[in-house]
C-alpha cells in the first residue's frame, strides 16, 4: 500500500522554469518541415511514419517489457511485461551477490507517439526506511517496432554484514507528461555468495 509519501518520493526532479511542450500527433511531427532533408533523416531515426505496432491491441504508448541486471556471467531477467508477470515477480526474490559490480538495463517498446523526458525512478527501502532513491532520465523515444533499451552506468552493490538482507524496492517509468508508464514493487537480496 503506498502513502503520499511514497508517491512524493518516487516523483521527477523538475527543472525550474522547464515547461513541456505542447503535445503534437505523430502525423503532424512528420509534416513539420517535410523539405528539410537532415530533419526528414531525424524524423526517421525517431521512427515517425511507421505504420506497424507490434503491440495493436495493447493501448499503452510505452510497454516495458524487462529489466536485466547484469553480473559477469549472471543474467538475471525480470519480466515485466503484463500484470500477471508482474504479480510473480512481486512474489519472488532476486538474489545478488554482495559487492559485485553490474549493470542494469530497460527493455521497451514505444508506440503511436513520441515519448519526451522518460525518466527511470527507484527507491529503496530496507527495515521500511528509504535507504537510496534513484532517477534516472532515459530520453526521449519515437514509435518503432524494434524493442528500445535504457542501459544504466556500472554500480556496486554494497557489502558487508550490514548490507546483506532484503530490500523492497518501488520502481516507476515515468515521461515529462507525468505520465506513469509502469510502477511496480519487487523484492531484492543482497547476500554473501551468489
Amino acid at each position: 500500500m503506498s502513502t503520499q509519501q511514497d508517491n512524493d518520493e518516487l516523483l521527477p526532479t523538475q527543472t525550474e522554469n522547464y515547461r513541456v511542450s505542447e503535445k503534437k500527433a505523430v502525423d503532424e511531427l512528420q509534416n513539420l518541415d517535410a523539405n528539410d532533408e537532415s530533419l526528414n533523416k531525424w524524423k526517421a531515426s525517431l521512427g515517425l511514419g511507421q505504420a506497424e505496432l507490434r503491440f495493436p491491441d495493447d493501448k499503452r504508448t510505452v510497454i516495458v517489457q524487462a529489466l536485466v541486471l547484469q553480473s559477469g556471467d549472471h543474467v538475471i531477467r525480470m519480466d515485466v511485461s503484463n500484470d500477471k508477470a508482474i504479480e510473480e515477480l512481486s512474489k519472488r526474490i532476486v538474489s545478488i551477490k554482495e559487492g559485485i559490480e553490474y549493470t542494469f538495463k530497460i527493455e521497451f517498446v514505444v508506440q503511436r507517439e513520441v515519448v519526451s523526458g522518460l525518466v527511470f525512478l527507484q527507491k529503496l527501502k530496507r527495515l521500511n526506511v528509504t535507504v537510496e532513491r534513484t532517477e534516472d532520465m532515459c530520453g526521449s523515444f519515437g514509435p518503432k517496432y524494434e524493442t528500445q533499451e535504457k542501459r544504466f552506468p556500472v554500480a556496486t552493490a554494497p557489502s558487508g554484514m550490514l548490507a546483506r538482507g532484503i530490500y523492497n524496492i518501488r520502481s516507476r517509468f515515468v515521461d515529462d507528461d507525468g505520465v506513469v508508464h509502469l510502477d511496480w514493487t519487487w523484492k531484492l537480496e543482497i547476500k554473501k555468495e551468489w
